[in-house]
């Protein structure tokens, strides 16, 4: 291939920080990774329920994360070949026609539009949205956008452009402003019966069309590198950007999940498990969203459903801040393998990070229950925090099987909790289905999206070829576990 020591850049904008890789071509395998900053990024959250965060501070955050990335010196920043970039679902990115930012972006944990999208499934008809748009509009991009529109009419009128995340950090590495049919779905902006934008949102909620980007496919050239940007950041200028995907749907990829019937998960900030589906499949009350995979196209109509908990990594993030603050996640970890199966009683609901879809959109707040003052310390703790994120898992995945996803193996990145070995076992455990590990993430997957963009690779299978788990966990504790997690769930039902 001629491709020797040529390397292939990912970008994953997650919201707690800026993760980047760079994959080597020929064997696959990441060479080098960066995280910034050190200290998780702050959510504002002006209002109960609201959560933003600032573009400008993520593109920012990219450029010190690709800077220290190639100050790491294994490898040579002008043999990069392409970029690509993962990014949070669901955000509100708008700009002027100079392409600077109007607003901070209304995040994916963000509330605040909830009721307009209720009224919108209501008013639009919700087998329609059902049947078209697979989803309820609930408090998706499309939805935030209505909000603005209603709430900041002046700076509405100044929108040239919506974007996702992704579409914004795109735009500044190369001046174009692209989206996707994955993109415009994750936006519920997208018609899936009719295969073009949703007539009916764009009319409900009164949105010009203009303010939609060019739609391209997803794996393809988005933009060029700008001159001044590769500069900037020492990359080859007009390398292109060739790949652009949700979170999720690029963990997915990341985990070679392209097929029907495969399942991955994660568990970071949000705890996420999606299935691949070749059919257009819908909870009838949204607790569960279907949304187009990266290798959806007009023939081939793969979509991803997707299980989303906000209050995963949100959740043991809290109890290490207040709790433990000076002792590190691999230290809490630790300590919560000291403590007995079941936490001596403890238990934790962790659902305090926004409405939660699988809970019809439903806020409950986070809970510690049972609490023993003469009993429970750090240990208990810190285990019952992974417990109650592994019972959430199985409450969503239990939803998932009610509509047809019956998943024989999950495939897991050897990140976040899936490092903790009592999170790990105790979601096998609990959900009592094995999990293959890897050492991909979602930086590694976008770098090779990017090689699939740009035709570096023939085929997504191409790009996963050498792709093997490095560990493989069966359930050892079933039993105890389903009495345990019976309880948790009759606590949980009590509080809806």
């Amino acid at each position: 291939m001629g491709l020797k020591n040529m390397y292939l850049l990912g970008i994953d904008i997650g919201t707690s920080s800026i993760k980047v890789s760079v994959v080597e071509i020929n064997t696959r395998k990441r060479i080098a990774t960066m995280q910034y900053p050190d200290e998780e990024v702050q959510i504002k959250s002006i209002h109960p329920g609201w959560a933003e965060q600032s573009p400008e501070e993520w593109w920012q955050n990219a450029i010190s994360a690709i800077l220290l990335l190639n100050a790491t010196g294994v490898f040579n920043p002008m043999d990069i070949k392409a970029v690509g970039i993962a990014y949070q679902m669901h955000g509100l990115v708008v700009v002027d026609k100079d392409q600077r930012v109007l607003r901070d972006s209304i995040i994916w944990c963000d509330s605040r539009a909830v009721e307009l999208g209720e009224k919108a499934f209501a008013k639009i008809g919700q087998q329609k949205c059902l049947h078209q748009l697979l989803n309820s509009p609930g408090n998706f991009t499309a939805s935030k956008l209505a909000w603005v529109k209603n709430n900041e009419p002046e700076l509405y009128q100044k929108i040239d452009k919506v974007m996702l995340p992704g579409d914004f950090i795109a735009m500044k590495l190369t001046g174009n402003i692209t989206t996707s049919i994955a993109a415009l779905s994750e936006g519920v902006f997208w018609d899936f019966q009719n295969d073009e934008l949703s007539k009916e949102i764009m009319e409900y909620y009164g949105f010009d069309e203009n303010l939609i980007p060019d739609i391209q496919p997803l794996f393809s050239v988005h933009g060029l590198l700008k001159k001044d940007i590769a500069s900037l950041l020492g990359l080859k200028d007009g390398i292109p950007i060739a790949y652009k995907s949700g979170d999720q749907p690029n963990n997915a990829l990341s985990l070679n999940v392209i097929r029907p019937g495969e399942v991955a998960a994660t568990a970071g900030t949000s705890g996420v498990i999606y299935g691949v589906s070749d059919a257009l499949t819908y909870d009838p009350q949204s607790r569960v969203n279907t949304f187009a995979h990266v290798t959806y196209n007009k023939t081939q109509k793969h979509t991803g459903v997707l299980l989303c908990i906000n209050g995963t990594g949100s959740m043991y993030r809290w109890a290490k801040h207040n709790f433990a603050p000076d002792l590190s996640y691999a230290a809490l970890n630790e300590l919560a393998a000291t403590a007995p199966i079941g936490s001596g009683g403890l238990k934790v609901m962790p659902f305090g990070n926004g409405a939660e879809r699988m809970l019809n959109n439903r806020y409950t707040g986070a809970q510690l229950l049972g609490i023993d003052l003469n009993l429970h310390g750090q240990p208990e703790i810190f285990r019952a925090v992974q417990e109650g994120i592994a019972f959430a898992f199985r409450y969503g995945l239990d939803i998932m099987r009610e509509n047809g996803m019956q998943p024989k193996v999950i495939r897991a990145g050897m990140a976040n909790l899936f490092l903790s070995e009592v999170f790990a076992q105790t979601f096998v455990d609990v959900t009592g289905i094995p999990v293959e590990l890897y050492e991909n993430d979602g930086s590694v997957g976008a770098a090779l999206g990017a090689g699939i963009g740009a035709g570096i690779f023939e085929s997504v299978e191409d790009a996963f070829a050498l792709h093997e788990p490095v560990r493989y966990l069966e359930p050892k504790n079933k039993e105890a576990y389903e009495l345990l997690y019976i309880e948790w769930k009759n606590i949980l039902n009590e509080a809806l």
